[in-house]
């Protein structure tokens, strides 16, 4: 019932065969009257299953379902692979935008990454629509009239976990946590939600990033400190690694909980749930939570490998830009691509409501706010079918989930 991770991957590669943009070869292009999204993601590296393939995916989703409603609106949609460098990342969005015409960008899951080119994203006035970095900087003093956030956030989840599982029992924590932007954020969002729930956090251990496989080091450093949590500030194929690595030491057995703050479907049934069991993960978006969701993950497995679920990520790519082009519906083609910061005020104008995350809005800090979820992972024997993998532990509701808007900085947002 539950796909292999090499099966995965494998899959996952026949959903790579897509038009991607070649940075080095570009030529400039006219504009034109054509809606350009381009999709800056990781499509070889450890968030490949996470982001990648199906983020692109999802995008041609809401593109089909959009255009099939609007056919005189032509969008197209190009990807690139960032590699996890910011440099590759910034200089790609730029030939984008400047030789492209590219209108919106979306995904960049990697929050290094997605800071470096929000001054980009404002000085072509473009739109940056953001669904899989994890940085609450985004809607804080990083805050521009041209980004929207979506899906989720370090502090969404970091709350969501560490205030949960803290007043579960669970108040004192232990840390592995990578060694860049990502991971720092995390581990400081959690252990603010920790410390608030009158929780402690007893210590933690920083890995390099992304040169880490062997985490039994740093797993001992946690086991040592009796700390009734590890939480795990990490993400796509380090998270397995470092969880398999943890149920092969016995901290799960020795009374442990184990917290992925950033996890998801896609890691459960890449691990599979005999390693997964028990784990607590935080998610926005889960494809077995209603009828809607169920809706959407049926019509986009079409486009994906068998076993293949969509998470948090991929819903927000499909739920973003069906927003946006809603918003270039509203506005028109033309003053919609003539300026990003008017698409994104329409956006925060415009409630939304589509059937991945349902009805919401976005914040004047350009936060999309929706439900927050801790699930725990089922044991196998508690699953009924494919993709069963969670049963909800708590709901955060839409207002409560992301961080107060007065408390984030953003220089958009009035006193």
């Amino acid at each position: 019932m539950t796909p292999t991770r090499r099966a995965l991957l494998a899959g996952s590669a026949a959903t790579a065969a897509l038009p991607l943009a070649a940075p080095a070869l570009v030529r400039a292009q006219p504009a034109g009257d054509v809606v350009r999204i381009g999709v800056l993601t990781d499509l070889n590296g450890p968030y490949r299953d996470v982001t990648g393939p199906t983020s692109v995916a999802c995008v041609r989703q809401a593109v089909e379902e959009f255009t099939a409603a609007n056919p005189s609106i032509r969008v197209e949609v190009i990807a690139a692979d960032h590699q996890n460098k910011p440099d590759v990342g910034v200089n790609t969005v730029r030939q984008w935008l400047d030789q492209r015409g590219v209108d919106v960008v979306t995904d960049v899951g990697n929050s290094a990454i997605a800071l470096g080119i929000n001054p980009v994203c404002v000085e072509r006035d473009r739109v940056h629509l953001n669904a899989s970095a994890a940085t609450s900087e985004l809607t804080g003093r990083a805050c521009t009239p041209n980004t929207v956030h979506w899906s989720y956030d370090t502090w969404c989840f970091a709350n969501t976990s560490g205030a949960g599982l803290t007043r579960m029992g669970g108040d004192t924590w232990y840390f592995v946590t990578a060694d860049y932007a990502f991971g720092h954020a995390i581990q400081r969002d959690t252990t603010r939600a920790v410390e608030t729930a009158g929780g402690r956090v007893l210590g933690a251990s920083v890995y390099p990033f992304p040169s880490t496989t062997d985490f039994s080091a740093f797993l001992l450093q946690a086991r040592a400190s009796r700390a009734k949590v590890l939480g795990l500030a990490m993400a796509g194929d380090d998270l397995v690694n470092c969880v398999k690595q943890a149920q092969e030491f016995g901290l799960p057995r020795g009374g442990m909980k184990l917290a992925a703050i950033i996890g998801s479907v896609t890691g459960v049934l890449a691990a599979g749930m005999n390693t997964m069991q028990g784990m607590f993960i935080s998610e926005t978006f889960y494809w077995d939570q209603d009828e809607r969701t169920r809706a959407f993950t049926k019509r986009v497995q079409t486009k994906l490998p068998a076993g293949v679920f969509p998470n948090y990520v991929h819903a927000g790519n499909y739920s973003g830009v069906l927003h946006y082009l809603k918003v270039v519906k509203e506005l028109g083609v033309g003053a919609a691509k003539a300026s990003g910061r008017a698409a994104v005020a329409a956006m925060k104008r415009m409630p939304t409501d589509d059937d991945a995350y349902g009805q919401g809005r976005v914040r004047e800090d350009g936060r999309k706010i929706h439900p927050a979820h801790l699930y725990e992972v089922k044991r196998p024997e508690e699953s009924r079918y494919q993709g069963d993998v969670y049963k909800v532990s708590m709901t955060i509701p839409a207002e409560q989930a992301f961080r107060p808007v007065a408390e984030g900085g953003c220089p958009l947002v009035r006193s």
